[in-house]
């Protein structure tokens, strides 16, 4: 005969620790609490919130980033998630970026 302590049966199955997502999980942090701390998003805003915007080499000296990556922030998180009218212009010193009223 097999051994019981072996069989499946007997073998106590654990609980998953992960916890399930739900849609609540996923939801967009509001600007209110992202401005209120030191995050990068919340610099590139006050960034873009000056009367002369600022260009895309100030913001990824001032966050660390990446052209890319800050260009990603502004079109993708900035304009569609939460609803910033994000508008550009050619100037002396390069193309500047900032926050439409």
């Amino acid at each position: 005969m097999a051994n019981t302590k072996n069989s499946k049966k007997n073998v106590k199955r654990k609980k998953p620790t992960h916890k399930r997502h739900t849609e609540s999980d996923n939801k967009i942090p509001d600007v209110k609490n992202k401005m209120q701390g030191e995050s990068k998003q919340a610099t590139l805003i006050k960034l873009l919130g000056r009367s002369g915007g600022a260009t895309i080499d100030e913001m990824a000296e001032v966050t660390g980033w990446q052209r890319h990556s800050i260009r990603g922030m502004m079109f993708g998180v900035l304009k569609k998630r939460l609803g910033f009218s994000i508008a550009s212009s050619k100037e002396e010193h390069g193309r500047s970026y900032r926050i439409a009223a």
